[in-house]
């Protein structure tokens, strides 16, 4: 028998550490070559991480939320071969990838390997291999059924620390997400679900903030220290715009169905060139603000794990058509934990909506580097006056969050009369 060191390898973007989002297996469990064994995250993205060799589980490198250095151990798995027959060559390719593993800083020690020693004599080198990994409490294993229910991560993650199977529970699409887990717990694992008594309170729940959660409450708080946000909100008349939108719809042939959304980008784009400021990220620590010539909008979608930002490249060279299927890729990728690192990085300028959800006025927060962040808000419909008429319009609160360092209230101000006009005129949108 032979014990093997999984070592978290470099996954490509320059990071020097990932968190542990979930586990796929369990000590004392057989792992198979290539099987998905955690499912690491960097500041961009949910990687799985595979094993690169068969054998039982020894240890793991921590639990759920824990943050594992680029190069450390992740996993030993005790393979069925002799000392040296499977793991010598595996090993040279993870050194390969990993070079300098053996200087890596042990935890608790403020050194590197060849610093720490015993005693009073020479300082002993210690081994990634050799060091003590975490091994998190024994759970059940997976039960019978589970890898075949559609779930996130995230989701998976808490139910086996629930203890929940699952297969057992009913979910409202063809995904189970939290939402489910919640309805489950409330109502009763016996008892199915019933709608429980008026006065019975829900028992308290910890959880654990990990993964994209603690990613974005750790982005939330920088943004909001670092920059001094302010908000200016317009109220449009999309009236016509809503007209247009229908009649490009009914005449759409085999290309997607419009939103409001894609509309909305297509004014955006427009406006940009009149006001820089506007597509721009501010590199604090430099000193230096690069004014894009291109606009890389990101898009915020709501997703079982938390708010993620898929970005539309050069969405000022997409048409209406194009935009809306981009929209619809990127949306799905990010709900199924499929989009590359490189769609969730790079954004000039963001969008948000709640959707369905509208709200009259909304003051995102600007996602940082970035200095400003526009969202749309809900349409309604309301009698206005025409000269001496009152006539039905379709209504809509539009606003903008601004970085007060970099962009000026009239800049602002502007910007948004320059997108009233586009979308209160909405043949503009597609005059050259």
């Amino acid at each position: 028998m032979a014990r093997f060191t999984f070592r978290l390898p470099d996954i490509g973007e320059g990071i020097s550490e990932a968190e542990i989002v979930a586990w796929h297996v369990r000590v004392g469990e057989r792992v198979e070559e290539d099987m998905p064994v955690a499912d690491m995250m960097t500041d961009k993205a949910t990687v799985e991480m595979e094993s690169p060799v068969s054998g039982v589980v020894v240890e793991l490198a921590g639990e759920v939320g824990d943050q594992v250095a680029i190069g450390s151990a992740l996993m030993i798995v005790e393979t069925d071969a002799e000392e040296g027959a499977v793991s010598e060559e595996v090993e040279e390719q993870i050194e390969a990838e990993n070079p300098g593993v053996e200087e890596a800083i042990l935890p608790g020690t403020g050194g590197t390997a060849d610093e720490v020693g015993g005693g009073g004599g020479e300082p002993q080198a210690v081994r990634p291999e050799e060091r003590p990994l975490h091994q998190p409490s024994a759970g059940p294993p997976p039960r019978a059924g589970e890898d075949k229910v559609l779930a996130s991560p995230a989701v998976r993650a808490r139910a086996r620390d629930l203890g929940i199977d699952l297969a057992s529970i009913r979910a409202e699409s063809d995904r189970l997400r939290h939402s489910d887990l919640d309805a489950y717990l409330r109502y009763g694992q016996a008892q199915g679900y019933h709608a429980p008594h008026a006065n019975r309170a829900r028992p308290d729940e910890a959880v654990k903030v990990i993964g994209m959660r603690r990613r974005i409450a750790e982005n939330m708080a920088a943004s909001k220290r670092a920059i001094p946000h302010f908000a200016y909100v317009e109220e449009i008349d999309v009236t016509a715009l809503e007209a247009m939108r229908a009649d490009l719809n009914d005449n759409r042939g085999a290309r997607p169905k419009l939103t409001m959304l894609p509309l909305m980008i297509v004014a955006i784009c427009r406006a940009i060139p009149d006001f820089p400021m506007i597509n721009a990220r501010y590199d604090d620590e430099a000193g230096v603000v690069t004014r894009h010539g291109s606009v890389h909008l990101g898009m915020a979608t709501q997703t079982d794990a938390g708010l993620m930002v898929p970005v539309i490249r050069d969405a000022q060279d997409r048409n209406v058509w194009q935009l809306a299927s981009e929209i619809g890729r990127l949306a799905e990728a990010a709900r199924s934990g499929k989009a590359k690192s490189e769609e969730l990085s790079g954004s000039t300028l963001t969008i948000t909506s709640l959707g369905p959800l509208g709200g009259i006025a909304t003051t995102p927060v600007i996602n940082r580097p970035e200095v400003a962040i526009i969202g749309p808000n809900k349409i309604v419909e309301r009698p206005i006056f025409q000269g001496d008429e009152i006539v039905r319009a379709k209504l809509m609160n539009l606003s903008i969050s601004c970085d007060h360092r970099v962009v000026d209230g009239w800049d602002a101000a502007s910007y948004v009369q320059a997108l009233k006009k586009l979308l209160e005129t909405p043949v503009l949108l597609f005059a050259d």
